[in-house]
């Protein structure tokens, strides 16, 4: 179960890079200080997932920002930097929903040759329209609210309108359906 809990490093670099360019070098050196974490992450390492959740508890302590906050703001800037490294899907997608549709069959995909040992949330599409899309986020990580981001990132970048409703589907929050419904 360990090892379905980990996450490749470069999740945890693109973290303290965005808390230093949004809250600057003291919040996140007072952030690695108080989680007792050197802060030190190679991209292609694997490291346990709780030490993210550590580290954006304490960062919600710094700034009385919610968690939730936290990690959309995170999946926000993440997309940007995770899109940026894929330039083969420039041209390849033309919206938010094609988009999502191509993260469960290529860049997960392409994930899991780079990290043969990564183990990325999965998508479970349940309908899709020209207007909306209902699926099914599921990880054993629970970080649905990065996810979000990660949509919202999405749909700004494709200069989108979409509203967004989540709902979990179990009490421990490892599945959440996401409602998406374009204007």
């Amino acid at each position: 179960m360990q090892r379905e809990l980990d996450m490749k490093g470069i999740i945890f670099s693109e973290f303290l890079e965005l808390v230093e360019t949004q809250f600057g070098l003291d919040v996140c050196q007072a952030m690695l200080d108080e989680s007792d974490d050197e802060g030190i992450y190679t991209t292609v390492g694997t490291y346990d997932h709780r030490y993210l959740v550590k580290l954006i508890i304490t960062l919600s302590r710094l700034t009385g920002i919610s968690p939730e906050q936290l990690q959309e703001v995170y999946g926000e800037s993440l997309f940007i930097n995770l899109f940026r490294s894929m330039p083969e899907l420039e041209g390849a997608t033309s919206g938010t929903f094609e988009f999502i549709s191509k993260v469960e069959e290529y860049i997960h995909i392409e994930v899991k040759k780079l990290y043969p040992d990564a183990n990325p949330p999965t998508f479970k599409f349940i309908s899709k329209s020209s207007a909306q899309l209902l699926m099914d986020y599921i990880s054993v990580r629970c970080m649905s609210h990065v996810c979000l981001g990660l949509i919202k990132g999405c749909a700004k970048h494709f200069n989108e309108n979409i509203d967004i409703e989540m709902a979990p589907q179990n009490e421990d929050g490892s599945v959440v359906r996401f409602k998406l419904t374009c204007h």
